[in-house]
């Protein structure tokens, strides 16, 4: 359950309990998607609750707005504002929190005049839990950059993404690797993907993936910790000589990957680049050193 009777939510600027909000079922957003929204996390950490990122996933909100057109007025100070006052109305410290971006009544395929802004939080603990996963190449390729625009986190495109996971899930894997339409891998349908082949990590290239948030706090902790990373096209068949792989993303946070296809990888995970990542993240989003991270 994402909230109670007292849950409070941040709605159009003014804090109201969830119960008491409504919204216009004539909304553009409810009928065809044109709509933005984050994920965003945030942790009691060795210095108090603090929104981890929150100032790049508020830009990004920002950035979507702007790149299909809806006016979009917060700043983004405003904006972490209204965050860690959401977090010490509902008296959360390890959460997360969902913005959305929501259009008018708009019946047309026209770009809306206007933008909604609601924002809300629930306890949140690990999206994949601490289990490694099991992943299945979808029949579901990640959408066309030329279709739509993929590095927006735009409501409609999330369709793609429930349909990909249910067929995993149906399937009896845990979630879904997506390829891109030349047939290379993309990413699952909410977070990144790594992998590893003989001490380097690999990643898809910017292009037809998200480039998540968490993605570049990955790349920033291998530039720390001296892990050579390649970011370059990966076809499937590669994963077949593939030592270990990960995910990465605000809900996953760094989740280690079983298989692919019923496949297993190489390495024990605790042996893996990817779980000297995974340790250094940790300390990352709780403000702790993660000097000691040996690879």
């Amino acid at each position: 359950m994402y909230y109670s009777k007292d849950t409070i939510l941040f709605l159009n600027d003014k804090f109201i309990k969830a119960v008491d909000a409504h919204s216009d079922l004539f909304s553009q957003t409810l009928h065809y998607g044109f709509g933005v929204f984050e994920g965003i996390r945030a942790y009691q950490s060795m210095n108090g609750v603090k929104i981890f990122k929150a100032q790049e996933h508020f830009e990004r909100l920002k950035e979507s707005c702007a790149l299909i057109g809806i006016p979009f007025q917060y700043k983004t100070s405003d904006l972490i504002q209204i965050a860690y006052q959401l977090l010490q109305k509902n008296n959360l410290s390890d959460a997360y929190i969902r913005p959305l971006v929501y259009c008018p009544p708009n019946m047309t395929l026209t770009q809306p005049q206007g933008g909604n802004l609601m924002m809300c939080a629930w306890e949140w603990d690990k999206y994949h839990g601490d289990r490694m996963l099991r992943l299945c190449l979808s029949s579901y390729q990640r959408p066309n950059p030329n279709s739509t625009k993929v590095n927006a986190k735009i409501v409609g495109n999330y369709v793609n993404s429930i349909l990909a996971t249910a067929e995993a899930r149906t399937r009896g894997y845990d979630e879904a690797l997506m390829l891109d339409m030349n047939g290379s891998i993309a990413q699952t349908p909410a977070a990144n993907f790594f992998m590893e082949k003989s001490g380097v990590l690999y990643t898809p290239p910017p292009g037809h993936i998200l480039t998540g948030v968490t993605r570049q706090v990955v790349l920033g902790i291998c530039k720390e910790l001296d892990i050579p990373v390649k970011e370059r096209n990966i076809r499937p068949e590669e994963l077949e000589s593939a030592d270990s792989a990960f995910l990465c993303g605000t809900a996953a946070e760094i989740a280690g990957v079983e298989s692919v296809d019923a496949k297993p990888f190489r390495l024990d995970w605790f042996d893996s680049i990817g779980a000297s990542v995974q340790e250094a993240y940790k300390c990352q989003v709780r403000e702790k050193s993660f000097s000691y991270v040996i690879i």
